[in-house]
């Protein structure tokens, strides 16, 4: 079973899974990248746009998928390490229905930390001159060089997956439902040594949950409130407690309509389940041990 759209990649693992993908790969599983999902329509047929953004010693990396629901991968661009590839361009494809271009200018982008650019850029992807998603501050640019029509319906952030790194606290950022403040996220984990290792996690520095007796709760759900909201959260850190000091675990945060119900393992399943039920946003964190 796949997870996520197939742009998403091979390498995405179900979350009861992680420990198994993870100890195998050893520390070259480690990466600096940030993937995002959303949600649109051509035509009247729903599809997925996948955004990857990549770091590396080589440099900065992108890359732009479109699926169908059927997990049909429609388009992709890959912008490779920019000491070899240029910063702007666009690429073409047509489709069964129209023509699918994606644009992208990252030519004067300023980045932080992170894989991603924090302004001075533009990501577009053009469907029969409608511009179904747009990414960026250089809003203006953007419409000047596809001469695309603004769209009927505005694409929708769905979920977001990104790599973080610490010794016993991890740390990102998210906004939860549209026009929502931007949260800090804190996991607090340390393993080393201790017989009865404890789990807590903080949003905005305030503890929302924590999980004693961790090496007999591995894994598990548990539903918390922000913004006034549910937002189911699962974890999976088998990997930290009996796996390789290069294994990392994965956790992820699920709004979701109706708390009770117990939700699926699988990030594919819960991905359809958000589209079918209107369940909303999913950010998935893999949180790496460094030493």
């Amino acid at each position: 079973m796949r997870d996520f759209p197939s742009c998403f990649g091979e390498s995405g693992v179900q979350i009861a899974d992680a420990s198994s993908s993870s100890s195998g790969a050893g520390k070259g599983a480690a990466q600096n990248l940030v993937t995002c999902l959303y949600q649109t329509q051509f035509s009247g047929r729903p599809c997925v746009i996948s955004v990857t953004w990549s770091k590396s010693l080589m440099g900065q990396g992108l890359s732009v998928g479109v699926d169908d629901l059927s997990n049909h991968c429609l388009c992709k661009a890959d912008i490779k390490p920019w000491l070899f590839s240029k910063k702007k361009g666009s690429k073409s494809l047509d489709v069964e229905d129209g023509k699918i271009e994606i644009f992208w200018d990252l030519s004067g982008a300023k980045f932080g930390a992170g894989p991603e650019p924090l302004e001075g850029f533009y990501v577009a992807v053009v469907f029969d001159l409608e511009l179904v998603l747009l990414l960026g501050d250089m809003r203006k640019d953007a419409y000047r060089k596809t001469g695309a029509n603004r769209p009927m319906l505005n694409a929708a952030f769905v979920a977001r997956r990104e790599h973080i790194y610490g010794k016993k606290i991890y740390s990102a950022k998210a906004q939860f439902c549209d026009n929502g403040q931007c949260h800090d996220i804190v996991i607090e984990c340390d393993t080393v040594g201790l017989k009865d290792p404890c789990l807590e996690i903080r949003i905005d520095k305030k503890p929302v949950m924590q999980v004693k007796r961790l090496a007999w709760k591995f894994r598990g759900n548990q539903t918390i409130l922000v913004d006034g909201l549910p937002v189911e959260v699962f974890w999976d850190v088998h990997s930290w407690l009996f796996g390789s000091t290069a294994s990392n675990a994965v956790f992820m945060f699920q709004t979701c309509q109706a708390p009770e119900k117990s939700m699926p393992w699988s990030f594919s399943q819960i991905f359809r389940e958000s589209q079918l039920q209107g369940l909303g946003f999913s950010l998935i964190l893999h949180a790496w041990k460094v030493e």
